[in-house]
């Protein structure tokens, strides 16, 4: 008798464990079904939007300032770290702590003052940065610019890690003092394959064509930023889509300014100041001589222009971080750059420094 009620026991165990692994399957399918039927899937080239009136005049001898500066979706302040880069950070602490990143962002910005800029990881409504429209925050805040969007992570839910990410609306985000002919968005090679590329970003280029009182010539502006958790395969093919973009419209006689978050070093910079930690994320490399002698890449070595997300930075240690430079700029030969720096902004509000550059476009 024992036996018998023993055996039924292991049975309705059994049962229940097969109940319980059916249901587990039944909503994996499921969630990998959801994620196929809504997944992101960008046309190679697609015209995007420009928003808002901008009155400068631009000509050639003239000069500008461009900005670039990565904002780490306004959730990447002092406080944070990230699950990625060996933390345990998902989301913003609250909304309250991604409008202070944000405001803190725009307060150094109209210190700064450009004429172009140039912002990356701006989100429109993720879960990661509490839904805030970073887009509409800062159109607003900056009047008498043109502005541009271009979307390259967009998943409806992402279910990992614990807490989820959950609902991700992010992209490039660019600025014009000066009136914008046309904008486009060119989709760059992604280096996953289904199901992974479902759940990661659509990396690609933000083009603007402005252009030039005066002139039958134009000045393009290229708002990037590139592969960062691949094998280095995905950064290399991206580089070179990127360098055969800037050589054909260096063929055109453009003036051409390439910028943003390289997730790669230049090799022509100097990195003897942050030196590679283990265990830490590394970065990619670009070879500057591969973008021959009509190209100038350019980044500012006295200045980390990112920190590591391993753990958040506020009262750390700050010789625990790995720092990075991989925020700069790529200038075509007739851009002659006056002045380059990047900002030291302590990390503040988010884990990029701006990189900050005064050129003029030789006639």
């Amino acid at each position: 008798m024992k036996r018998n009620k023993a055996s039924r026991a292991g049975r309705v165990i059994l049962r229940a464990a097969g109940i319980v692994l059916l249901a587990i399957v039944v909503l994996f399918a499921g969630l990998i079904g959801y994620l196929s039927a809504t997944e992101y899937r960008p046309d190679d080239t697609e015209k995007a939007d420009v928003q808002g009136a901008a009155a400068d005049t631009l000509r050639p001898g003239g000069s500008l300032e461009v900005v670039t500066w990565n904002i780490g979706y306004g959730a990447l302040g002092d406080d944070a770290d990230f699950f990625m880069d060996g933390g345990s950070g998902v989301r913003a602490e609250d909304e309250a702590r991604v409008r202070e990143n944000l405001d803190g962002i725009l307060a150094e910005i109209e210190t700064l003052g450009p004429d172009l800029l140039l912002l990356q990881e701006a989100d429109l409504g993720s879960d990661r940065s509490c839904r805030v429209d970073e887009a509409a925050y800062f159109r607003a805040a900056l009047p008498g610019y043109a502005s541009t969007f271009a979307g390259n992570f967009k998943v409806a839910f992402l279910p990992y890690p614990i807490p989820p990410l959950g609902r991700v609306d992010s992209g490039l985000l660019t600025f014009s003092a000066f009136p914008v002919r046309e904008a486009e968005r060119i989709q760059l090679p992604i280096p996953f394959s289904w199901p992974m590329r479902m759940a990661n970003l659509k990396r690609c280029l933000l083009v603007e064509r402005i252009p030039l009182e005066g002139s039958d010539r134009e000045l393009v502006l290229i708002n990037l930023h590139l592969e960062a958790y691949d094998d280095g395969e995905g950064k290399a093919a991206q580089t070179a889509m990127l360098l055969q973009v800037l050589e054909a419209e260096a063929a055109r006689g453009s003036y051409v300014i390439a910028g943003g978050d390289f997730n790669q070093i230049f090799s022509n910079a100097d990195t003897g100041a942050f030196p590679a930690q283990e265990g830490k994320w590394q970065a990619g490399q670009i070879d500057a001589a591969s973008f021959g002698s009509g190209w100038q890449l350019m980044m500012d070595a006295s200045v980390p222009s990112c920190r590591s997300l391993d753990q958040p930075y506020l009262g750390a240690d700050q010789a625990g971080f790995q720092y990075y430079l991989i925020d700069g700029f790529i200038f075509s030969s007739n851009v002659q750059v006056d002045e380059l720096q990047t900002v030291d902004c302590g990390f503040v509000c988010t884990d990029h420094n701006p990189v900050c550059a005064r050129v003029t476009l030789v006639p």
